[in-house]
């Protein structure tokens, strides 16, 4: 990877570009999910910033809803894996069929290979599965005796996870946690808001109806825009003090790792991207601190009560910006 004082600069043009293919995303899933600005805010910050998204909230709240409503802004394919005790990871990546009339293998691809896909309860898959569907996440490629397939591109994973329900599931370890970008969760919507999605479903499905507004194209410029959004050595600095923090609280036993720090500055030049500028502030590190830190932190039995979000919190709090 180049230096980020060897970056090449983004064109004005470029950058309103990807700035404007964020915010017709946005409003085209806004038009038929109920989904509250921040969070949307996350999941096209992932998108654009190539990460994935684990999403913990309870049954009926939008989370495919919200997944098909993406797939079809950006035009792209999505799939759904339901994910239960006996999914086995081919199910997951594909596999090689023999063709009799051919005389030879052929190669199935599994849903893995759509732009956008939807992990539903992954908690409930077996570690050999999740292990497989995560290492499909990190390589984005996947190798089936001996043959390497590359993934679509963009590429997205959503998993969902039932945050009341463990009775025979797999919990995902910290290590496999740490590699999803944003925790993000839908809660449920204010009274108003939950009688205006009622009237406006009443008539259907409103995310059958969604036309694409952008192209896959138009997403992967927006991702190489992203990536080359500047990052002065001060932020950078900033953001290494807040992972410091983390790891030197006595509520913590494991603290945000360096590739953390990666992410959230992958995460945070995406959030500059979608407000329309080339270089990254305090501010943007700020906001997306909790969603890209606090699923990763491991906190000390002594925590007395002390929630992640709290330790990310108040490491903000006490880290002075530049």
């Amino acid at each position: 990877m180049e230096p980020l004082d060897q970056l090449p600069p983004i064109a004005p043009r470029e950058r309103e570009a990807a700035t404007g293919t964020a915010r017709r995303i946005a409003d085209n899933v806004r038009s038929a999910v109920q989904v509250a600005p921040r969070t949307l805010e996350h999941v096209l910050v992932a998108l654009i910033a190539e990460g994935h998204i684990l999403m913990e909230d309870h049954p009926g709240v939008g989370k495919t809803a919200l997944a098909r409503a993406l797939a079809r802004s950006i035009d792209g394919q999505f799939a759904r894996i339901q994910c239960t005790a006996d999914l086995l990871p081919s199910d997951v990546a594909g596999t090689n069929v023999y063709d009799q009339r051919a005389g030879r293998f052929e190669f199935r691809p599994g849903p893995v290979f759509a732009n956008v896909v939807l992990v539903d309860e992954i908690n409930r898959a077996s570690p050999r599965t999740q292990s497989g569907l995560l290492e499909c996440m990190q390589e984005r490629r996947v190798t089936v005796d001996v043959h390497t397939h590359e993934l679509a591109r963009p590429f997205i994973v959503i998993a969902t996870q039932n945050p009341v329900e463990y009775e025979g599931t797999y919990p995902l370890p910290e290590a496999q946690v740490d590699r999803f970008m944003v925790r993000v969760s839908l809660g449920y919507p204010a009274r108003d808001d939950e009688i205006a999605m009622l009237d406006r479903h009443a008539a259907g499905d409103r995310v059958l109806a969604l036309q694409p507004v952008v192209t896959t194209a138009d997403v992967l410029a927006a991702q190489d825009a992203a990536a080359r959004v500047r990052a002065t050595r001060p932020l950078l600095d900033y953001l290494v003090r807040l992972l410091e923090r983390t790891r030197a609280d006595a509520r913590v036993e494991l603290g945000a790792s360096p590739r953390a720090g990666l992410l959230l500055l992958r995460a945070a030049k995406a959030r500059a991207m979608l407000h329309g500028r080339n270089h990254v502030l305090p501010d943007d590190v700020q906001a997306l601190a909790q969603p890209v830190l606090a699923h990763r932190l491991l906190l000390a039995p002594e925590a007395a009560g002390a929630t992640a979000a709290d330790v990310v919190a108040d490491a903000v709090a006490a880290v002075p910006a530049l």
